[in-house]
C-alpha cells in the first residue's frame, strides 16, 4: 500500500515537472505563471474525482429507490449525502496531492493547506446539515408528521447554531487563530446572543411542544381567530408557519404564536367528514301567542308535527276537566306558536338526509337580546366540504325561515 502511495506521489511530481517545463518553454519563465497552471491542473483533478465519485455513488443508489424497502437509503440520497461523500474523496486527494504537485513552490504550502482545511470545514458542515435533513426525509416517508414537526424545530435550531460554530472554526482556520480563544470571548456577549436568537429559541420550544402534544401537524385544517385566518398548514418552520387560506392566499405567522395564541384545529371535521352548524334565527317576541284549537287543527296537517300535536292536545283535553275557568287559555297548559315551531324545526333536522343524527342535534333558545328572541340551530352535516356545507346550511335556513310564517312568527331584520 505504501509503495503504491509512493508511486502515485512520484507520478504526480513528474506531471508537476512536465507542466513547469512546458509552461517555461511555451509561455513564460515566471514561477507565478507556472504556479497558476499547476493550480489549474490540481483544481481540475479535484473536480474530476469529485464528479466521478458522485456519478458512481448516485448510480449505486438508483438500485435502492424503493421508499418502503430502503427508507433510510432513499432519505440519504434525497438529502444529497452522496454529494458530500464525493466532496470528501476529492478533498482527501487534494490534501494527499498538495505536496507532490507544488513541491517546488514551498512558500505556497501554508496558504493551500488553509484553503483545503477551510473547504473541509465547509464539507463537514454540509454533511452535518444534510444528515439532519436525512432524518426529516425519513420521517416524512414514514408519515410521522408530529415527530417531523419536532425534528424540524430541532434541526433548524441546530442549523443556526451550526452555522455560527462552523463560521468560527472557518475563521480560525483561515487566519490561524485558536478557535478556543474566539469561543471564550463570546461569553461576555451571551446575553446579547440570547436576545438575537429569541425568536429562534421560542420557535424551537414551540416545535417541541407541538410535536409532543400532537395538537397540530402539517396538512391540518386550522382557524386562528386572532388573525381571522382559516386554512391548511403548509409548513411549520423554526421561525414561521405558512398557512394556505381557502381564498387562495398564503399567510405567514410567527411559529411561537402556535404556543401563545388560540388555535382551532378543524381537522377532525375533515377526517370524520362532519361539520357543525351553529346559527340562529331571531324572532319578534310580539308575534308569540298561544295556539287556539283552530290553530292546532290547522297545524295538524303538517306531517312533521302531527303526532306531537295530537298527543299534546289529548293531554290538554284530559287536564281541562279538572281545572276551574278552563276556558281561559292562561289557566291551563297550552301550546305556543314558537314552542311548536321549535319542535317542527327539530323534527325537520332529524328527517333531513344531510344531517347526522348520532351527533348533538339541538334547537334551543338563547338569551333574549334587544334585537329579539334567538332560536339557535345546532347540528352536524354529513359532509365537511365547504361547498356542501354551505349548500346544506342554506337549504335548512331557507326552509325554516319561510316555514316560520305558517306559525304566525315574525323574523326580525336587524337594520
Amino acid at each position: 500500500m505504501e509503495d503504491n502511495l509512493s508511486d502515485t506521489k512520484d507520478f504526480l511530481q513528474q506531471i508537476s515537472d512536465w507542466i513547469r517545463f512546458f509552461v517555461k518553454d511555451s509561455i513564460s519563465d515566471d514561477w507565478k505563471v507556472q504556479f497558476f497552471f499547476k493550480f489549474l491542473f490540481w483544481a481540475a483533478m479535484i473536480y474530476a474525482i469529485d464528479l466521478i465519485v458522485k456519478i458512481l455513488i448516485n448510480f449505486g443508489f438508483k438500485f435502492v429507490s424503493d421508499k418502503k424497502k430502503y427508507p433510510i437509503l432513499v432519505s440519504l440520497r434525497k438529502a444529497k449525502i452522496t454529494n458530500s461523500i464525493a466532496h470528501l474523496f476529492a478533498l482527501s486527494f487534494a490534501s494527499f496531492s498538495l505536496y507532490s504537485i507544488f513541491y517546488i513552490h514551498t512558500k505556497s504550502y501554508p496558504i493551500l493547506e488553509r484553503i483545503v482545511e477551510f473547504v473541509f470545514v465547509l464539507v463537514f458542515g454540509g454533511i452535518a446539515f444534510r444528515l439532519l435533513k436525512t432524518v426529516e426525509y425519513y420521517y416524512s416517508i414514514k408519515e410521522d408528521y408530529y415527530r417531523l414537526v419536532a425534528l424540524r424545530a430541532i434541526s433548524q435550531t441546530v442549523k443556526v447554531l451550526g452555522i455560527f460554530i462552523f463560521s468560527v472554526i472557518g475563521i480560525a482556520v483561515i487566519f490561524g487563530i485558536d478557535s478556543g480563544t474566539i469561543l471564550g470571548s463570546l461569553g461576555a456577549i451571551m446575553a446579547i446572543l440570547v436576545l438575537i436568537f429569541r425568536d429562534t429559541i421560542m420557535g424551537f420550544v414551540t416545535g417541541i411542544h407541538v410535536a409532543t402534544s400532537k395538537n397540530l401537524k402539517e396538512g391540518d385544517w386550522i382557524g386562528i381567530p386572532k388573525y381571522n385566518l382559516e386554512g391548511i398548514i403548509e409548513e411549520i418552520n423554526l421561525l414561521t408557519t405558512k398557512i394556505r387560506n381557502f381564498d387562495k392566499t398564503v399567510s405567514t405567522i410567527p411559529t411561537y404564536d402556535l404556543l401563545s395564541t388560540e388555535i382551532r384545529n378543524l381537522q377532525i371535521m375533515s377526517e370524520t367528514n362532519r361539520r357543525r352548524i351553529k346559527k340562529s334565527m331571531i324572532f319578534n317576541i310580539k308575534s308569540f301567542h298561544f295556539l287556539s284549537d283552530e290553530d292546532i287543527g290547522k297545524l295538524e296537517k303538517i306531517n312533521l308535527i302531527r303526532d306531537y300535536l295530537v298527543e299534546e292536545k289529548r293531554k290538554m283535553d284530559a287536564e281541562k276537566g279538572n281545572i276551574e275557568n278552563a276556558d281561559e287559555l292562561i289557566n291551563r297548559s297550552q301550546l305556543t306558536n314558537i314552542g311548536t315551531f321549535r319542535i317542527y324545526a327539530l323534527n325537520y333536522l332529524k328527517n333531513c338526509p344531510n344531517i347526522v343524527n348520532d351527533e348533538t342535534l339541538l334547537v334551543r333558545q338563547l338569551d333574549i337580546t334587544y334585537q329579539g328572541f334567538p332560536l339557535e340551530i345546532y347540528c352536524f352535516t354529513n359532509s365537511s366540504k365547504s361547498e356542501d356545507y354551505e349548500r346544506i346550511q342554506s337549504d335548512i335556513f331557507d326552509h325554516l325561515l319561510v316555514a316560520s310564517r305558517e306559525f304566525d312568527l315574525e323574523i326580525m331584520q336587524v337594520m
